[in-house]
């Protein structure tokens, strides 16, 4: 991704933080999270598919303990 389209990027965290910062941020289009105590450090960039997936199994609660 562009530095440009990093700029625009929207970027958001769950209600559940309330105003800490220790989570991490989703962007927009949901292919990409970086860690909100850091919003200029690295991030993780993930494929469509890869991302969907993702977003799949967390909303069926296969990663809750």
């Amino acid at each position: 991704m562009s530095s440009l389209g990093l700029a625009r990027a929207i970027w958001r965290k769950s209600s559940y933080s309330g105003t800490s910062n220790d989570c991490v941020e989703v962007r927009r289009t949901l292919d990409a999270v970086r860690d909100s105590k850091n919003p200029s450090g690295g991030m993780l960039v993930f494929g469509r598919r890869t991302a969907a997936r993702f977003v799949s199994a967390v909303k069926d609660g296969r990663f809750d303990g």
